[in-house]
């Protein structure tokens, strides 16, 4: 039987989320993979479909109400991977519920303002010209695994080839916890 992986998409949802497929095809052979769109699972109206409308939207209680949904969803132990404001989606649902068994989240900057770090697994990816990703202070006092990849920015995760890299490491991470 497959362990259930939760992906959680980054401010766009699914409608600028062709990249996904990158991990997909890879993690589904391990996974049975469930997809929460970040902008549904928010409530945010994406009438005005701006980065920075959508972003204030988060900010301003879109984040919690995205928790809320998951609390009410997922209340067994799961992995997840999570892109941008999805990884601070995952990261205070498995506080309010330390429900997470790991947590891979990429280019999840905002984390850099959270002070308790959720139980279980965790790595974070950030691309090292992410001028928002967290410093190393709060990375080694959060007690985090932490990659950063050489000359990338923010949108790292929607490149193929890395989206098939990180997959493969999620997936060898899966296959050594089994055994």
């Amino acid at each position: 039987m497959k362990n259930k992986l939760i992906i959680i998409s980054d401010l766009w949802g699914s409608q600028k989320a062709q990249w996904l497929t990158n991990y997909t095809k890879i993690l589904e052979t391990n996974f049975d993979i469930t997809f929460y769109d970040c902008c549904k699972i928010g409530k945010v109206d994406i009438t005005n479909y701006s980065q920075e409308n959508l972003h204030h939207q988060f900010i301003d209680g879109a984040i919690d109400e995205a928790v809320d949904y998951l609390v009410q969803n997922e209340r067994n132990l799961v992995d997840i991977l999570a892109f941008s404001i999805g990884g601070v989606i995952a990261w205070k649902y498995g506080l309010r519920t330390n429900n997470i068994k790991s947590l891979t989240c990429i280019s999840s900057t905002r984390l850099r303002k959270e002070t308790k770090r959720p139980k279980g697994r965790i790595k974070l990816l950030f691309g090292e010209n992410d001028e928002f990703k967290p410093n190393h202070e709060w990375v080694n006092k959060m007690e985090l695994e932490c990659e950063i990849i050489k000359d990338k920015n923010h949108l790292m995760y929607t490149e193929t080839e890395l989206g098939e890299v990180f997959s493969r490491q999620i997936n060898f991470l899966n296959l050594s916890n089994s055994l």
